[in-house]
């Protein structure tokens, strides 16, 4: 049976309010602790053992470590989602890079007694100075692609719903989500080709093969607003064009698949926060009875340590 990764950002209150640009994200709001609450007993229902990449900043809290650590001991792999949550991340210099791994790593080590070897950028964002740096503190691999065409028109939505933000803000934001040429990218694992030669692999967020778009739990609940069996037929699709193009899937969570306007305020302006808690884990278990009927899910270190003791892949530039 093909194996399909699932994972989860575990973006925090204040990240997504500092995204946003609203006042208040420097006191650090949270909702890990009843997050989860909910996602271990929706996890161990269902019998997965996922990767979680956690945010430096939450880890270095006290006040959160309680959590972070029952996620590591239900057994689930670590991964490193940066220190401070900054989807700009690609505009930093190798040494501010260095530093934001470094002092995420050193945190989420000592808040879960696991070190990361996986990595995502917030907001899908990398660049080549950050490759450099996972390769060379010895990452296994890196997870911060989305091969879709588009991140452009995810922009204007966040933009539209950002009305206000002042200019310098808008700056820093202005490739979030990528370009066009996104969609370009491959969609099955592949090896970066680093001036270091250091080893790493690219595990993307698989997108629907052929046209691109997202296929993970977000962008299903958003469809799911409009009609449920649109949601379903178009996960149906997805999983099939995977199959059919022999694509392993990397599937996609975020913590408000599991909370809904119900349970967090605040945040009206992420996608589908109109439906109930209730309504969005009931969709969870549907979405994963699919899944693991086609597939065999793993964690995200599972899945490149198979790409890597096989040998295949290409190898790509990030030029």
């Amino acid at each position: 049976m093909p194996r399909l990764s699932l994972s989860l950002d575990l973006d925090n209150k204040w990240s997504y309010m500092k995204t946003h640009g609203d006042a208040g994200w420097e006191a650090f709001p949270s909702y890990l602790d009843p997050l989860v609450e909910i996602l271990l007993e929706r996890l161990e229902r269902h019998g997965l053992t996922i990767t979680v990449f956690v945010v430096g900043q939450d880890a270095a809290l006290a006040e959160n470590q309680a959590a972070l650590r029952a996620i590591s001991d239900a057994g689930h792999e670590i991964g490193n989602h940066s220190f401070h949550h900054e989807p700009w991340l690609h505009l930093y210099s190798p040494a501010e890079i260095d530093e934001e791994i470094s002092r995420a790593e050193e945190h989420i080590e000592a808040a879960t007694g696991k070190r990361p070897v996986g990595f995502r950028g917030p907001g899908f964002s990398f660049s080549a100075d950050l490759l450099e740096v996972l390769a060379k503190k010895g990452y296994l691999y890196d997870a911060s692609t989305l091969p879709t065409f588009l991140g452009p028109l995810a922009r204007a939505y966040y933009f539209w719903h950002s009305r206000g933000m002042p200019a310098e803000e808008r700056e820093k934001r202005k490739k979030l989500f990528g370009t066009f040429r996104e969609g370009l990218r491959p969609l099955k694992p592949y090896r970066w080709r680093l001036p270091s030669e250091q080893p790493l692999i690219e595990i993307p967020v698989t997108t629907m093969p052929l046209l691109r778009a997202p296929m993970h739990l977000s962008y299903l609940l958003y469809l799911a607003r409009f009609s449920r069996f649109l949601s379903r037929f178009y996960l149906r699709l997805s999983l099939s064009l995977c199959r059919l193009r022999g694509v392993e899937p990397s599937f996609l969570l975020h913590p408000l698949d599991f909370l809904g306007g119900d349970r967090v305020d605040g945040l009206e302006f992420f996608p589908g926060m109109n439906l109930a808690t209730d309504f969005k884990l009931r969709f969870f278990d549907d979405v994963i009875a699919r899944l693991k009927q086609h597939f065999q899910i793993v964690t995200m270190r599972q899945h490149a340590r198979t790409v890597a003791e096989s040998g295949v892949g290409r190898e790509l530039s990030p030029a």
